[in-house]
This record gives structure tokens, C-alpha cells and sequence, in this order.
């Protein structure tokens, strides 16, 4: 059974914001233009983003974050190899796949771009939050 001082919350609070940041930059200033493009807007790098998003995504991130730790101890994963490996498993398998599934809708007006921008966030993101959770 789980005891929940296996896990790092500082690991577990480090990680989301790795992600968090890594979002941040991930939609505005690496992937922002395509982004915009996948949803059918115009790109504007002076938009200022609603409170929401900024408060969900950070939210979001803690909760993967804290997934992400309780599964690494969980399976007994404790080095940056295993780390690396449950975070590819997780953005490709359960990340990226349920991004990609989710822009497939008539909402989404370019889906392949979405699902390439977003989807490969979260992958990167999945890996991110376990390889920083490795450390701790």
C-alpha cells in the first residue's frame, strides 16, 4: 500500500512548474503562430491570457504532477531511466493520445495541427514531470 511520505511534494510542486513554464513557453513563444492557426485565430504575441488561463493550467500541472509521483512509487521507479521511461509512457499513451482524441471535433478548425502542438506538449510535458519528480 501506498504511504504517502514515499512521495516528494517538493518534487511534486518542482515538477508543475516545470510543466507549467514549459506550457507557457510551448503556446506563446515556441508554438504560438501555430496554435492560433490551429484554432482559426489570429496570432496576437501582446494578448494578454484570462486569469483562467493561467489558473488551470497551473492547477492541472500540480494534479498530473501528483499522479505522475504517486504511480513512480507506486512501480518503485527511482531513477532517471525508469522516470523517462513511465514519462514517455504516460504522454504518449494517456497524454498526447487523449490531446489528439479530444482536438478531433468539429470545434478544432485545423485538428492535425492542434493535436501536433498540443498532443506534443503534453508528451514533452509527461516526461518533463517525471524526469524533475527523478530528482527528488
Amino acid at each position: 500500500m501506498l504511504n504517502f511520505s514515499d512521495i516528494s511534494w517538493i518534487g511534486i510542486i518542482a515538477a508543475s512548474i516545470a510543466s507549467f513554464v514549459l506550457g507557457g513557453l510551448w503556446f506563446s513563444v515556441i508554438f504560438g503562430r501555430a496554435y492560433s492557426a490551429a484554432l482559426g485565430r489570429m496570432h496576437d504575441p501582446n494578448a494578454r491570457p484570462a486569469m483562467l488561463m493561467i489558473i488551470g493550467p497551473a492547477v492541472w500541472s500540480l494534479i498530473t504532477a501528483f499522479a505522475t509521483a504517486v504511480l513512480m512509487a507506486s512501480l518503485g521507479i527511482t531513477t532517471l531511466t525508469g522516470a523517462a521511461g513511465l514519462g514517455l509512457f504516460l504522454g504518449i499513451g494517456f497524454l498526447a493520445a487523449t490531446t489528439i482524441n479530444t482536438g478531433i471535433n468539429p470545434n478544432i478548425p485545423h485538428p492535425i495541427l492542434y493535436g501536433a502542438v498540443s498532443g506534443s506538449y503534453h508528451l514533452a510535458a509527461g516526461l518533463v514531470i517525471a524526469v524533475v519528480l527523478s530528482f527528488f
